[in-house]
Parts: C-alpha cells; structure tokens; sequence
C-alpha cells in the first residue's frame, strides 16, 4: 500500500460544540495553506480521473488539486472557474461525500482526498489575496438574450454559462436580495451570506444583469420578455412550497414549515435581534421533523435561537437519514436528539392553542420502498408523547406555484414540477427551459448547478438552430 494511501485525510478545523452554538458564525473554519498543500499532496493523480465524473459540473479535480500541491492557490483557483462559477459555495454546502469523493481511488483502501475542502480553501484564497477576474478577457455578448428566472444555485450557474458562451443575460429575482435557497435556506453557520454576495457579485461583473424586485409571472408575463427581444427564458425558481405534515393540530401556535422557519433566521435577519427587527419566537423544547439537510439547519439554528432542547424526529433509522454526515456529526456534537424510527401522529395544544406536546408513534423498517430504502411501518400500541412547545416540519418541499400557475401550457408533474429534459432543460413549451429544484424537488446545491450547466448548452443549441447558425 503506498504512503499516499496510508496517509491520514486532514480534517478542518471547527469551533467547539460549546462555543459554536452561542453564535451564527461558521462552524468549520477551513484549511490554513499549510493544511491545505499537505492534502493536496494525498491525490495521486488518477489517469482516468473518476473523480471528473462525479462532478456534476466536471471540475478537472486532479488539476487544480495539483496546482494546490505547487502553492499555486490563484491558479488552483481560476481552473475551478473554468467550470464552476460558485466555488466558495460548492466548497461549504455540496456532498463531496457522495459525489466526486464517493468515486476517489483513495477511497477504495483508505480516506478520499477532502475535494470540497480544497475547493473552499482555493476560492476563499482568491477572495482574499487575488482578483476574481484575474484571466478573464472582456466577452462578445452578441450570440442572443436570454431571461433567467431566479437567483438560486440553478439560475446563477445558468446565467453564468450562457455569460461564458456570449449571450446577454438578464436575471430576474423575485426578492429584494439574490440568492434563492443559498441565501434565505442555508444559515449562516454553514454559508454566510457575504459569501453568497461576493460570488453574485462576480457574475454580475462578467457582465450578468441583475433585476431584483421583480415577480415574473406577475410583475411581467413570460409572454412580454419574449416581446422585448429574449430568445431564451430559463426557470430556476426552485422549490419554495412546504410539505405539511398532515396530522391534526398542524395549525397550532408555535408549529412552523422549515420554509418558514429558516428564511425569518437567514433573510430576515432574526437571528440578529435586535439589531435587526425580526424576531422568531422559539420555545424551549423544540421538535424538528425530518431527516434531511434542510431538518439539521432548522434544529441547529433553534439550539442557537435560544431552545434548551432540541430534537430530530425521523422514522427510519440513521443509516436512512438523507442528510450529510457531516451535518448530522455537527448535530449530535451539538446535543441535538434524534428520536429515530419515529413519526408524529398528533400535535397537541393548550386552551390557548399553543403547542403543548406531540403525540407519535414508534415504526419498524419493512421492505425497501421505491425509494430504495425501508419502507417504515408503524408499531401498534407504540404511541407516547414528547414534551414540546415548537415543532417545526422539515418533511419536503414542492415547487412555487407563484410563476407556474401563470403559463397553464407548461407540462408539469403530478407534484406541481415542471416536467423537463435532464440533458438540455427543455420543456414542452418551445424557448423555455427548467432546472433545478423546479424540476426535481428538492435536491442539492451542486445538482441544481448542474442542471443550470446543462440548460446553458441546450439554450445555446436551441438559439443558434433558432437563428440559423451552426454549432
């Protein structure tokens, strides 16, 4: 076995568990240079680069992961860009661990390179000590205009691309700040939001135009930006609808949708007051329901908003939990519970009806479900009651109605998703296209990148074959 392969993966360093959950900022505090070199030196340079493929954006790893182990953090940084234009983001909320990590040759015998950490410690050295456009020459925009719908993970990359390829591009942004589900669904502890504005900022330098403000749909038809002259519109709103747990006393004080729950800490700033004037009330035994992501930043975020106790309830076990390990080894260090192979049945309320308790049930794992995992079956006779004033539902989201509902030609899902080619982003509707969680439901930061990649291309295709020009 060889000494690269013996070697130890050098983790990041984090705050303590006491300290860390008495403030906002980020939990992991990412690679010194030194840290970051003795990494990168770890890779062994796979001639077929697996790691490529894993990728949903196809980051040549092995190269700037190379240019790392040189001390050439700039150049480690500019190839990143050359195919992913959000890597200070991907480096802090994308599952290395089961994309571009999962299928490293180093992971066959012992711990794959810390990709993701690379990546973060790269874009933050550019931020800090270089220029982002460092390479990049001024661009024609002359190959067509393209109208980008939502300021997310997906419509950034999108706009981005189709930057790179020449077109003109408009992104529109329903609220009053960009970022989509990267700024009002992530918290600050695992993305600060002045991350998200410096990687905004650098694609509106590469010549994106931003229009905030602006409810496509309502403040302007679909039908009007083809009128002004756009070729191309894109929809990237993602999914912005809850899932409701479906159990009586749903409607009780004090029971909020992660949707919710999330966007008053991260967009409203609550978790700033009272410098900032938006309070969440959070009791003290707080309820998180769901086992995803989205379900370890509501329960991490209530532990920082004051709860005394804070538990997951999921019903399967951990082995099904869909959330980032990582994410979840942050909860338990944190003194979150998990009450596994659990499901509410009932939330209870007090003769002012306020959340006084939550009635569930006990589940076993049956056979696997068409989601390939378990299927949990309930325990008769199991029921018992949690002591909880808050419960928050974590169980899923769909994709906003608000634009949707206002083109009834466009072919959707049975679950409101916009029904789309997953190579080009093609929808039925000719010069509109769809990625993202508006297609898929809720899914990963990287995932819905990848999808706004791939649409750029398709676009692309679809406005020369439009106008005539060959490929």
């Amino acid at each position: 076995m060889s000494s690269k392969v013996r070697a130890k993966r050098h983790e990041m360093p984090k705050q303590a568990p006491g300290k860390r959950i008495e403030n906002f900022e980020e939990v992991a505090l990412g690679y010194t240079p030194e840290l970051a070199v003795a990494e990168a030196k770890r890779c062994i340079g796979c001639p077929k680069k697996p790691c490529v493929s894993g990728c949903p954006v196809g980051v040549d790893i092995p190269d700037f992961v190379a240019l790392v182990a040189e001390g050439d953090f700039l150049g480690a940084a500019r190839k990143l860009k050359e195919k992913n234009s959000l890597p200070a983001m991907c480096g802090r909320v994308c599952p290395q661990e089961s994309q571009c990590e999962a299928v490293c040759t180093l992971g066959k015998k012992g711990e794959p390179v810390a990709i993701g950490a690379l990546e973060r410690f790269c874009a933050d050295y550019e931020r800090l000590h270089g220029d982002p456009l460092a390479g990049v020459s001024s661009r024609d925009l002359s190959m067509g205009k393209v109208a980008v719908i939502g300021s997310g993970p997906a419509g950034l990359t999108c706009a981005a691309e189709l930057n790179r390829l020449g077109y003109k591009v408009v992104l529109f942004e329903s609220l009053h700040a960009t970022g989509g589900v990267l700024r009002y669904g992530i918290p600050e502890f695992r993305l600060p939001k002045a991350i998200v504005d410096e990687e905004v900022e650098y694609i509106k330098k590469l010549g994106v135009e931003v229009r905030l403000n602006v409810l496509v749909g309502t403040t302007i038809t679909l039908d009007e930006l083809f009128a002004q002259g756009f070729d191309a519109v894109f929809l990237g709103t993602g999914a912005g609808l809850p899932y409701f747990l479906g159990v009586p006393g749903e409607n009780a004080n004090g029971v909020y949708s992660a949707n919710e729950f999330l966007t008053r800490a991260n967009l409203m700033k609550a978790y700033l007051f009272p410098e900032y004037d938006t309070p969440i009330w959070v009791g003290g035994r707080v309820a998180v329901v769901g086992g995803g992501n989205v379900a370890m930043d509501s329960a991490r975020t209530a532990l920082r908003l004051g709860a005394e106790k804070v538990s997951i309830v999921y019903r399967r076990s951990r082995a099904e939990l869909p959330a980032r390990l990582e994410e979840v080894e942050n909860a338990e260090e944190e003194g979150i519970e998990f009450k596994l192979l659990t499901n509410p049945v009932r939330i209870l309320e007090d003769d002012k009806g306020w959340v006084k308790g939550m009635e569930c049930i006990q589940m076993e794992l049956g056979e696997p479900d068409d989601s390939g995992r378990r299927r949990p079956i309930p325990i008769p006779d199991s029921e018992f009651t949690l002591d909880v004033d808050t419960v928050i539902s974590a169980v899923g989201t769909n994709p906003n109605p608000l634009l949707i509902r206002t083109v009834p030609e466009l072919a959707l899902g049975r679950r409101g998703n916009v029904i789309a080619n997953e190579e080009t982003g093609e929808t039925n509707m000719p010069g509109i296209f769809a990625g993202g969680d508006i297609v898929t439901g809720s899914a990963t930061v990287i995932a819905a990148m990848g999808a706004g990649k791939r649409a750029a291309h398709g676009i692309d295709e679809y406005v020369r074959r439009k106008n005539g020009r060959g490929m």
